[in-house]
């Protein structure tokens, strides 16, 4: 499990442990949060080719898809 604050996702860096598509490297670009400020979802843009997707920020937490920063 990686441990993080949800509070500080914003421009954080995420590595996929299975990359699709030679998309590796993902930068957190936005948070959706509900009205008490905590993050419901994240939107990671892949660095290598710009594509954004919306994620539920628990899916981070996983440790065999995401590891943190770009190691």
């Amino acid at each position: 499990m990686n441990p993080f604050n949800p509070r500080k996702l914003m421009l954080s860096k995420w590595t996929a442990c299975v990359p699709v598509n030679r998309e590796k490297h993902f930068l957190v670009t936005r948070l959706l949060c509900d009205e008490v400020g905590m993050p419901l979802q994240v939107e990671l843009q892949a660095v290598y080719s710009g594509r954004t997707e919306l994620l539920d920020w628990r899916e981070l937490r996983n440790d065999k898809q995401w590891r943190i920063g770009w190691g």
